[in-house]
């Protein structure tokens, strides 16, 4: 991982000087971009369509997009060009990296939940979504009820590596479960005939399906298992940092960029060719207004 790391493109961020008389003594993640002069941003690389790598191995996505303009946000609250390097993350090993300060800002399809409130602090929403199967065409699965007997591969680090598995314990239904290290491993778990159907949210399922061109092969099923929010993630109590990520995104809105860039990742094609035609919910887009999105 460390390796990864070294080869990953260090580009400039431009950012308006401020005058030295106005100097600002910041404390957290400021402080330490200040200092240092580079941000440091984790990223999936099988997450599309929020993070992933493209034919060249680039990561790309549309979580990578809003990151961009909250490193702009930085750079112009620190008044200093800031270096970008980017880091390859899993699910696993997320949270002890941004705690670690190894990275200061990840940028992929993170869950924010409750449970992950006591630890980590997340930026406002920025997609809204739920747990589906994916499951091979003809398999006769078309419910959660259905997987009694079989075997269900579930992602490693992610919330549904313990919420599934209660979820079929309280409704009694017998399933096995089997554990890749990220979502690429997890459909390959399916691909290769080791699991009956693939727990994930469905975004993520349509975006893999898009991204490898199957769905003349597989298919996602049933109605959604859970709810989930995703936000970026960075430090616990460090308000500083939080009021400059929120302030990129009630930017993002105000300016309909965020709409923009939610278009492209989710409503034109993909680097596959490949659309996945999900126009914004209305959950979601009022979550935005929420932000400063205006009415139409």
């Amino acid at each position: 991982m460390a390796a990864a790391a070294t080869l990953c493109l260090v580009q400039p961020i431009s950012a308006q000087q401020h005058s030295d008389a106005f100097a600002v003594h910041y404390t957290g993640t400021l402080k330490k971009i200040n200092e240092s002069g580079e941000i440091r941003i984790g990223y999936r690389e099988n997450s599309p369509p929020f993070a992933f790598l493209d034919a060249q191995r680039k990561p790309l996505g549309y979580s990578l997009d809003l990151c961009e303009i909250v490193v702009e946000e930085i750079a112009a609250e620190l008044g200093k060009d800031i270096r970008v390097i980017r880091r390859p993350v899993t699910p696993e090993n997320r949270f002890d990296l941004v705690t670690s300060g190894e990275i200061d800002l990840e940028c992929g399809s993170t869950t924010n939940n409750l449970e992950r409130r006591k630890s980590m602090a997340f930026s406002p929403t920025m997609f809204v979504t739920g747990t589906k199967l994916l499951v091979r065409r003809g398999s006769g699965i078309l419910n959660f009820r259905d997987l009694a007997g079989k075997t269900v591969a579930l992602t490693r680090g992610t919330v549904h590596e313990t919420a599934i598995p209660k979820l079929a314990q309280r409704q009694n239904i017998p399933i096995k479960f089997v554990f890749g290290s990220d979502h690429g491993e997890s459909f390959q778990l399916l691909a290769t005939g080791k699991a009956e159907a693939f727990a994930n949210d469905d975004v993520q399922l349509y975006g893999i399906v898009a991204e490898k061109k199957a769905a003349a092969d597989f298919r996602v099923v049933g109605d959604f298992l859970t709810y989930a929010d995703y936000a970026l993630m960075f430090r616990k109590d460090d308000p500083d940092f939080a009021e400059v990520v929120e302030r990129a995104f009630h930017r993002l809105a105000g300016s309909r960029e965020i709409v923009a860039i939610y278009e492209r990742w989710f409503q034109k094609p993909l680097p596959s060719g490949v659309r996945l035609n999900l126009p914004m919910s209305p959950h979601l887009e009022e979550l935005f207004r929420v932000q400063g999105l205006p009415s139409d």
